[in-house]
């Protein structure tokens, strides 16, 4: 499949591993609960929060998260958010992929996680698009086309443009809605649940569907 000038990405969960994140930060406050119900707790919180304070980047709401989830140190989760670790398949793909695309990053973090992500990541993003910018999260309409202005006066068309995301509650719907194609990164194929992602209201079908970013750029036709 290619024609794709620009790759947007969803980046918290996408290319960085936020599950593994969440369980280390909250396993470091010594909370034994099972993780899947750790993760669980945290979408259902995320999922209100997100309601309550849609212009809240992600990085703050993760203190009253961590206060509805009852942790014992609810400025520890946020603390420990630039130490998240990236997924092991996302550098070697960014970079591979960053040959021949324009790399976007549209996340619900702040610009100092961002910028930390980006570090972790090997530098890959042309542009990033972070709340900061736009005052108002994903899955709002109004994110995506902030970022898909910026990508039009670089010379790029929506239909030149694939949105990459693990999110369907976040990403894939709004942005299948807004014309975009669409890639899901299915990064908890094979286990049951959403995991620290809330659920989407409605499952939307992608236009590609991955386990992990390698296979995305077998599908792209890039070269390894």
């Amino acid at each position: 499949m290619a024609g794709f000038r620009a790759l947007t990405f969803d980046v918290v969960g996408t290319l960085i591993d936020f599950e593994t994140g969440i369980l280390d930060g909250v396993r470091a406050q010594g909370v034994t609960t099972p993780d899947e119900q750790v993760l669980a707790g945290f979408a259902a919180a995320e999922d209100l929060q997100q309601q309550l304070t849609p212009e809240l980047p992600f990085t703050q709401m993760l203190d009253p998260i961590s206060r509805r989830m009852g942790l014992p140190e609810p400025a520890a989760l946020r603390a420990s958010i630039t130490t998240w670790p990236a997924f092991p398949d996302a550098p070697g793909a960014l970079a591979r992929l960053h040959r021949g695309h324009r790399l976007v990053a549209f996340t619900n973090a702040d610009r100092a996680a961002t910028a930390a992500f980006a570090r972790t990541l090997g530098d890959p993003f042309d542009d990033v698009v972070t709340v900061d910018d736009v005052r108002v999260n994903k899955p709002d309409p109004q994110f995506f086309a902030w970022g898909l202005a910026r990508l039009d006066a670089a010379g790029i068309g929506r239909e030149e443009v694939l949105h990459v995301a693990q999110s369907r509650y976040h990403d894939i719907g709004t942005a299948h809605r807004l014309g975009l194609a669409t890639c899901w990164v299915e990064r908890r194929r094979g286990r049951a649940g959403t995991g620290a992602t809330p659920a989407p209201a409605a499952a939307v079908e992608p236009d590609l569907h991955v386990a992990d970013l390698a296979e995305l750029t077998g599908l792209l036709g890039v070269p390894a």
